[in-house]
Order: structure tokens, then sequence, then C-alpha cells
């Protein structure tokens, strides 16, 4: 298979995986993901100490192995477009979660919208990880609103650039490693050394998807009612005021397209984050936790069309670059 068509066939995947992802969601059923997580798991238990070092063999293991079967799968289907169009296809459609995403931001704005408070409380931990018990109606859309920024990024553009500039491999480091940073990448006193090169390999990793998110929200602030100057100004301005590298670039970002003002006090189990306020806007409200449900999908969207034509972009200038002599 040359080139040419190798690139057609990763890019012809990835169209698939997202329409996958669009028609179905995540799989319901033997979810790759899980089945790394259990694998993860039974990993750390073996490795762990309470070290950085221990956390950096850890990592390398657990990102490294699934990386290694994902380049001989991708290797050995060089010469089989069919097959390596259905391998990336089932790699993306893994890797993916915008469709779940916005489905669940979705159902939150129908309950915020219909009153109900212990329902929405119930559905926020299907988005993030603060404590639901104290939050009223403005928190829990400020909460879900920040989630679908930042997971716009984690769950649909880094998924696709990765797969764009790498394929398989790519796409199956990157969900390694983001799945790491969940797992143990969070401020506890168990993972505070432990789990600091995953949380560091998964800020790199996002660096450039991130901004990548940014610009594609300046470029979709129109659909949901927003401004792209105004948005790109807030991004500009308030995207570095977060503690994370790349979640305040994403969710400064959504704030200008939707006109609203997020970040504020953050409960998550006993650790309470007071984080700066992104945007200048009104607090958030029902109505606008539905608009960046759609704010979500137009960035996935936009995604996935650059990254289909990236991947074969990419591989064309390979083709036509000279042989050293």
């Amino acid at each position: 298979m040359s080139s040419k068509a190798g690139a057609t066939a990763d890019a012809i995947g990835i169209a698939l995986g997202a329409l996958l992802d669009a028609i179905f969601g995540d799989p319901r059923r033997w979810h790759p993901v899980a089945g790394f997580g259990r694998f993860a798991g039974a990993l750390e238990r073996r490795l762990y100490a309470d070290s950085r070092q221990a956390g950096a063999r850890f990592t390398a293991l657990a990102v490294g192995l699934p990386v290694l079967a994902a380049a001989a799968a991708a290797r050995l289907t060089r010469n089989r477009p069919l097959a390596r169009t259905a391998l990336t296809a089932a790699a993306t459609w893994s890797a993916l979660g915008g469709t779940s995403l916005a489905r669940e931001g979705r159902i939150m704005a129908d309950k915020l919208e219909a009153g109900d408070l212990p329902a929405a409380r119930a559905q926020l931990p299907n988005l993030c990880g603060r404590a639901p018990s104290a939050l009223d109606s403005p928190d829990l859309a400020r909460a879900t609103v920040e989630s679908l920024a930042e997971n716009t990024s984690d769950a649909i553009v880094a998924p696709l650039f990765w797969a764009a500039v790498a394929g398989v491999p790519g796409i199956v480091a990157y969900r390694a490693v983001n799945t790491l940073d969940a797992m143990v990448g969070h401020r506890s006193s168990k993972y505070a050394r432990f789990g600091t090169p995953s949380a560091r390999l998964d800020d790199a990793a996002n660096l450039a998807p991130a901004r990548l998110t940014a610009a594609l929200t300046v470029a979709a602030a129109p659909l949901v009612g927003g401004s792209p100057t105004e948005t790109l100004r807030t991004w500009l301005r308030d995207g570095s005021h977060h503690p994370s590298p790349n979640s305040g670039q994403c969710e400064s970002a959504a704030a200008g397209a939707l006109g609203v003002r997020l970040g504020g006090r953050n409960v998550y189990g006993t650790r309470v984050e007071v984080r700066p306020h992104l945007g200048n806007g009104r607090p958030p409200t029902p109505a606008d936790v539905r608009r960046a449900a759609t704010l979500t999908l137009a960035v996935g969207t936009a995604a996935v069309a650059l990254a289909t034509l990236t991947r074969l972009t990419l591989s064309r200038r390979r083709r036509r670059k000279p042989a050293p002599r």
C-alpha cells in the first residue's frame, strides 16, 4: 500500500470513527478505555511507591506497552487498506467521547430548566469530580459549562489531533496518557509524587490540542450567538489565569463565546480551590449549558474535518519528499 493509499485509509478511518461516535456515542460494552484502566490499575498495584521515580516507571510501561501494540497493528495493516481503515475507525471511535459529553450536558440543562436540583446534583458526577451536594443551580450550570469546555479538548480535539499527527499509535498514546492522568494525576496524599509524571505528560500532550480547541471555539462562536472578536479577546486575556496550562485556554474561549463568567470556588471532596474568573459576562444559566453543548459539537465537527484533511496532507508531503542520496 502506497503512502497515499495509507493516508486515504487513515483519513477514512478517522471520519468513520467520528461517525460511529456521532451515531452511537461511547461503546457501551467492552470499552477499550475501560480495559486499559484495568490493565493500568493492575500495573499500579505492582509498581506503586511514594516517589516520582516509581511513577515514571509506571507511566512509561502503562503508555509504552499499548503504543507498541498499536504500532505493531498499524504495521501489520500497512498493505491492507480495508483492515487499516477498520483499525483506525475502531481506535478513533474508542478514543472519542464528544457525543456522550454533549448528551450529558443537555441532560443537565433539562434538569436545571425543570428546577429539579436533586436530579441535577446526581447528574454532575457524570461530567466532573466536584462535590455536588451544596451546589445551587448557577453553580451546577457553571460546573457543567466548564466541564464541557475542558472536555471538548480532552474527549474530542486532542484524540483527533494525535490521530492526524501519528495515526493509530498517536490515538492510543493520547488516550493512555489522558486516562492515567485521571487515575493518578490528581492531587492527593497518595499520588502527590507517584502521579506527577503522568500529570506532566498529560499537560504536554494537551498543549497544542487545548489551544486548537480555543481557536476552533473562536471560529464557532457565531453558532451559539457569540462574537469571534470577543471570544478571541477573552481567550488571549484570561487563558493563562487558570492553574492548569491547558484547561484555561478552553474555558476562557468558551466564556467569551457564550458571554458568561466562569471560575470561582470549587469543592473537590475535602479540597477547596478558588480559581480566577474567566470572562466578563453573567453567571451561566441552564440555557447557556445547552449552548455550551452545541458549541462542543460544533468544535468537534470542525476538528474531525481538520484531522481528516491534515492526515491526507501530511502523508502526501512525506510521499513527495525526495529520498536521501
